[in-house]
């Protein structure tokens, strides 16, 4: 096995390399070179990193049917390709809608690849999405096909256009039309005569209809930027201008003989926003209407629009920029008039609400809100008395599900909770008439992390469930009782693996912090655990509000790396201070604002005194820590503000300087410029460069367009001015996932273990 080469960082600015691959101890080392590592273990970082060994199975993508009839999935074809079949979710009786060879243009020598489909309301089209390539971070340019399931016709939308440009075609509510996106134009392609009516003309390289730019699609999760109204007769979209937006560049060393660029629209804390606006357009062309929102479009945020139940109304979420105040508007589509009907409000920050319905023509719709101090699901009457709340209690709703019900409005909606145990998720439902409190579904005896995809009808689920160290189990029930119809995938061979593979003991527990807060942990022991000896402690941290990394529930490669390093003879722990995206309220979270890098670490401080108080088998003197993004973030403040607690940190593409982020996410936790300025300096790891003592591992990638190269490079520069020996390790061209190219996780985890394996060692 090969031996990680490592140079370190000399005042003079060298760049450090970490070179490592790893091979299973069966396996001959290239190269000649040698791991430091023991190879008793029962597998190896290439059985993680580089084999199927460990692979997990899961149930193909389904979706049900709006008439009730079945699930449809795909499945590959004898001759190439993949059909498109129904499922009876009780009988499991298989029916083939659409044959992969239906799907064959003329002259192609095979079957589209089907990226993602879409029925026609009336099930009797199908839109075929393939081809695909990114924009942004996401996969959504690409050529759509369309299927008239009635006379076997199949046809290219927009077949003149560049290959793999349309974006977001849908069908209009008749199933007689399809709207896209094209090169940030708007465009409707009439099915039957295949005529294109261009309906937006003023897109550009600065000017965006119907999708957006990077910040907004990464923060807001805002891709598809327009929508049909329910009579088909107009479109409501959302316009970008990113003129005046600062320019990110990025340089490829690696593709060309010389360095190539790579430049797009990036806002960073206190930089200039893009301006958003929101306009209808007959579905024929014409003007646009826009709607008439207060305040400065660059100041301001649109988070989300629908069609208000109607033809007539849009529902429009605007937030301001500090993110702490957020309207309701009702906008009427002829005039643009807007009114507000519901303002949330907070010190912190609030968030958007998904999954808004309208009932009773537009007049009552369903919203989310933490006015509480939890997330709560509250039905909307406008000419009734305002919000009435659904679902009451100490505890938050982790996801709307579905929501079934009549166009009054009578009927239930499906969600994810977990009011007893926040490392757990299950299943609810709540009467939308408010009458009766939320009753839950999964069965009290059955624990764990689970998932469901509610039939429309509301009386079938496709089910899953996890635990920490078992992998996703799939079945078929019926609700509400649910019973189980059928086993779909239970992961029996991945099972039986890991029994035989992973030797660690597992266990949750509580620490509590120095204010008397408990924090949630969990811990892995070596299986030759001899409470008698002295053992390194591996603590594993994400730490901001985006992530939860103490859970019961199936981690994955993280939980199979950290199994091997009990093997090694650590023991592995993680904990989640306040703040992580656990459902413990709006006080949990929002005691981080302004916080980051500072509460966060000194909660991890804090349970490592516990637990060494705890647990005299830890040896306080050797204490690592790693994490990736947030959690590469948190590994640097906790070097860098507990020196003389944590010995040892990798810190994979983290952000060192918060002012480099970009404005949405940022701002939103760390307030604005120039107010927060001296919070921004005193939250960011590079201001305390100067303090670290331990033994600091740095990973980044050159092409990483959400956290960027920038800000290693920027600590680098600090540790230097510091003389603070350190080891730095940039992969090319790799994104924020560092996942991209032959070889790369496990050349990277190898690293990290022999990092870790050398700086606190077992003994």
């Amino acid at each position: 096995m090969m031996k990680t080469t490592k140079i370190i960082a000399l005042a003079a600015g060298a760049s450090l390399l970490l070179s490592a691959c790893a091979t299973s101890p069966e396996m001959p080392s290239p190269r000649g070179q040698a791991s430091p590592m023991p190879a008793d273990t029962t597998f190896s970082l290439a059985d993680i990193y580089a084999s199927d060994m460990f692979s997990a199975k899961s149930f193909p993508t389904t979706r049900w049917l709006a008439d009730g009839s079945g699930y449809t999935t795909l499945e590959s074809a004898e001759d190439g390709g993949r059909d498109i079949v129904r499922y009876h979710p009780e009988t499991e009786e298989r029916t083939v809608l659409v044959y992969a060879a239906q799907l064959q243009p003329e002259g192609a020598e095979e079957p589209l690849r089907i990226a993602n489909y879409e029925w026609s309301e009336d099930g009797k089209q199908l839109l075929i999405f393939t081809n695909t390539k990114r924009s942004w971070r996401t996969h959504t340019l690409g050529d759509y096909w369309v299927l008239n399931l009635e006379n076997g016709r199949l046809v290219q939308l927009g077949a003149d256009f560049p290959a793999s440009t349309l974006q977001f075609a849908k069908f209009d509510p008749a199933g007689s039309r399809v709207a896209y996106v094209m090169q940030n134009n708007i465009y409707v392609q009439d099915l039957a005569s295949l005529d294109i009516t261009q309906i937006t003309s003023d897109g550009s390289s600065t000017i965006i209809n119907g999708t957006f730019d990077w910040v907004n699609e990464e923060e807001f999760s805002l891709r598809d930027g327009f929508r049909w109204s329910p009579d088909g007769e107009h479109i409501a979209y959302w316009q970008l201008d990113t003129s005046g937006v600062p320019m990110f560049t990025m340089i490829d060393n690696v593709s060309e003989l010389y360095p190539t660029l790579t430049e797009f629209p990036y806002p960073k804390v206190g930089e200039t926003n893009s301006e958003l606006r929101v306009g209808t357009i007959s579905a024929s062309g014409g003007d646009t209407t826009w709607v008439q929102l207060p305040g400065d479009p660059r100041q301001n945020y649109i988070v989300r629009m629908e069609w208000a139940g109607n033809s007539d109304e849009l529902m429009v979420q605007h937030m301001n920029r500090a993110q702490n105040n957020m309207q309701f508007w009702l906008a009427e589509r002829a005039t643009g008039e807007a009114v507000s009907l519901i303002t949330e409000q907070s010190n912190a920050w609030v968030e958007q609400v998904d999954d808004v319905r309208f009932f009773r023509d537009g007049q009552s719709f369903l919203w989310q809100s933490e006015r509480s101090g939890y997330r709560h699901l509250y039905r909307f009457d406008r000419d009734g008395n305002g919000l009435t709340p659904l679902t009451e209690g100490d505890y938050d709703i982790v996801q709307m599900l579905e929501i079934v019900a009549d166009e009054q409005g009578n009927g239930y909606a499906w969600f994810i909770a977990s009011p007893e145990n926040p490392l757990q998720r299950y299943l609810f439902r709540v009467d939308l008439s408010g009458e009766t409190p939320a009753e839950r579904i999964t069965p009290q005896d059955w624990p764990g992390y689970h998932g469901y995809t509610v039939s429309r009808d509301g009386r079938f689920a496709l089910h899953t469930v996890t635990r920490m160290g078992v992998p996703t189990e799939t079945r078929m029930v019926r609700l509400p009782d649910h019973s189980v119809i059928n086993e779909l995938e239970m992961n029996t061979e991945l099972k039986e693996v890991l029994a035989e593979k992973l030797t660690a003991d597992v266990e949750f527990f509580q620490v509590e912090a120095r204010d008397g807060l408990m924090l949630d942990g969990y811990l892995k022991r070596p299986a030759d655990f001899d409470p008698s000896k002295k053992y390194p402690l591996i603590m594993h941290i994400y730490g901001e509000p985006w992530g939860q990394t103490v859970a019961d529930r199936w981690l994955g490669q993280t939980h199979l790396w950290h199994d091997y390093m009990t093997q090694l003879g650590y023991v592995v722990v993680s904990i989640d201070n306040r703040g992580t995206r656990s459902p413990r309220g709006q006080e949990w979270r929002h005691s981080i604002y302004m916080q980051l890098g500072i509460i966060t670490v000194r909660d991890q401080a804090d349970a490592l005194d516990q637990m060494l108080a705890r647990w005299d088998w830890i040896d306080g003197n050797r204490v690592g820590m790693w994490g990736h993004s947030g959690g590469g973030s948190q590994t640097l403040n906790a070097l860098f503000r507990y020196p003389e607690k944590f010995h040892a940190g990798v810190a994979l593409a983290p952000v060192p300087d918060l002012r480099l982020y970009d404005t949405i996410y940022q701002e939103r936790y760390s307030g604005l410029l120039p107010d927060a300025a001296e919070s921004y300096e005193e939250t960011s790891a590079v201001t305390h460069a100067a303090n670290l003592q331990g033994s600091l591992l740095l990973v980044h990638g050159t092409a990483d367009d959400n956290v960027h190269y920038q800000g290693s490079e920027r600590l680098q520069d600090e540790l230097i001015k510091h003389n603070k020996q350190f080891r730095f390790m940039g992969y090319p061209n790799r994104t924020h996932g560092i996942r991209e190219g032959e070889g790369t996780s496990l050349h990277l985890r190898t690293m990290v273990t022999e990092f870790f394996w050398e700086s606190i060692p077992v003994k």
